[in-house]
C-alpha cells in the first residue's frame, strides 16, 4: 500500500485533552504528502483529570485496572469519532498517556492499554511505541523526530511547545531531538492557580516583571547543560521547575512573565547554527497559541532565526499526526525510532500492534 486512512491519538503532559486526528498518508515521488482529513480535541472531565494527574502513586492493582479502563474509554471514543463523522480508517495509533518516563531506569509507561482500544474501538491498535528503544538502551524519546524529517522537510528546526519543549534537526547527515525544558506544564500549573485553565495569549505573564534571581534558579539544574541524547519527564518537573516556582514569594503574574523568559532562553541555548541564512524554525504545540511566549522567543533568537507558527490544525495536532504516520511505519516494518535522537544501540521499528 502507498496510501493509509490513519486515526492518531495524542495526550500530553499537560492534561488539555484526549487530541483525535484522521490523517491520510500517500507516498508519491519517494516522498510523504499527509493531510488531515477531520480533527478534534475531547476535553478531560474531572474524573479522567484527576486520575491521570494521581495516578503515579496508587497501588499496583489500580495502576494496571486504570490502564485497561482508560485504554477502554480511549477505544469508546474512537468508535464515536468513527460513527460520528462516518470514517473509514485502517487502524488507530496510539502514544497513550505518559505516567511514568525514567529512562535511567528503564521505566516509561503510556496509559491505555492497546487491547482495550483495540476491542472497543473495534480496529486495529499500533501503541507502546517507546519500550523496544528503552530495551535498547535508548531514552525512548522523543519520537516525534522521524516525522519531523520526512513530513515537515522544509524546516530548519521543529519546535514543539507542550507540556515540554522538545525540538529536531537535521545535523551533519544526522537527525537529531531532545527535550528542552518544562513548558506548558509551568504555564498551566501557574495559570490553575489563577482559576484558569491556562493564561490566554500570556496576557498574565506580559503584565508581569521579570524577577532575575528566580530566572537563575530556573536556569540552574544540571539537565540544562548535560549533551543530547536526553529527554524530561514529568517527575523531573515537579521535582525541579515547579518546586522551585512554588518556593517563589512573588506575585504570580511575576512567575508567569519570568517563567516564559525561562523558556525562552532554555530554546535560544539549545539551537545550534546550522547553516548563514536566516533559518526557519516550525512551532507547534499548546504554547504556539501563547502569543507573548511566542514573541519573547522570536526576540530572544533574534534576526538569525524565523519563528514560523503554521496554520492552527497543525499547531495543534502536529503531534497526533506524528504518530498516526509512526504507525504507518511500524505497519510497514520501516524503522520509525532513530538511535541518533534516543540514544539506542540502534534504530528500531517501535511500536505493539493489536488485530480486532
Amino acid at each position: 500500500m502507498n496510501s493509509y486512512n490513519v486515526i492518531g491519538l495524542m495526550s500530553g503532559t499537560s492534561l488539555d485533552g484526549l487530541d483525535i486526528v484522521l490523517c491520510r498518508f500517500t507516498y508519491e515521488n519517494q516522498n510523504w504528502i499527509y493531510n488531515i482529513l477531520n480533527a478534534t480535541t475531547l476535553l478531560y472531565d474531572d474524573y479522567w483529570i484527576d486520575s491521570l494527574r494521581d495516578c503515579e502513586t496508587c497501588t499496583g492493582r489500580k495502576l494496571i485496572a486504570l490502564d485497561h479502563e482508560y485504554g477502554k474509554h480511549l477505544g469508546q471514543q474512537v468508535k464515536v469519532f468513527v460513527e460520528q463523522h462516518k470514517i473509514k480508517a485502517d487502524f488507530v495509533a496510539s502514544h497513550g498517556h505518559t505516567i511514568f518516563h525514567q529512562p535511567d531506569q528503564h521505566v516509561s509507561l503510556q496509559l491505555g492499554h492497546g487491547a482495550y482500544l483495540a476491542a472497543h474501538a473495534g480496529l486495529p491498535v499500533v501503541c507502546d511505541f517507546r519500550t523496544l528503544d528503552i530495551a535498547l538502551g535508548g531514552q525512548g524519546a522523543p519520537l516525534v523526530p522521524t516525522g519531523d524529517e520526512l513530513l515537515f522537510p522544509e524546516y530548519d528546526f521543529c519546535l514543539n511547545l507542550g507540556g515540554i519543549s522538545n525540538v529536531s534537526f537535521s545535523y551533519n547527515g544526522q537527525r537529531l531531538a531532545f527535550d528542552i525544558s518544562a513548558c506548558n506544564m509551568l504555564l498551566n500549573a501557574l495559570a490553575n492557580e489563577a482559576g484558569l485553565a491556562y493564561d490566554e495569549d500570556g496576557r498574565m505573564a506580559a503584565s508581569g516583571k521579570l524577577h532575575q534571581e528566580l530566572l537563575e534558579q530556573l536556569n540552574a539544574p544540571a539537565y540544562f547543560s548535560a549533551p543530547y541524547p536526553k529527554s524530561l519527564g514529568k517527575e523531573w518537573v515537579l521535582e525541579n521547575s515547579l518546586a522551585t516556582l512554588q518556593a517563589a514569594a512573588i506575585p504570580l503574574a511575576d512567575k508567569l512573565h519570568t517563567s516564559c523568559h525561562h523558556i525562552a532562553t532554555q530554546i535560544k541555548l539549545a539551537l545550534p547554527v546550522l547553516h548563514q541564512r536566516r533559518q526557519k524554525i516550525l512551532v507547534t504545540g499548546g504554547g504556539a497559541f501563547n502569543k507573548y511566549l511566542v514573541t519573547l522567543l522570536q526576540q530572544h533568537l533574534g534576526d538569525r532565526y524565523l519563528v514560523v507558527v503554521p496554520a492552527p490544525e497543525v499547531v495543534s495536532y502536529k503531534e497526533a499526526l506524528i504518530f498516526a504516520f509512526l504507525g504507518v511505519l511500524r505497519w510497514q516494518e520501516q524503522p520509525n525510532c532513530r538511535r541518533t535522537v534516543t540514544g539506542a544501540a540502534t534504530d528500531s521499528i517501535g511500536g505493539a500492534i493489536y488485530f480486532r
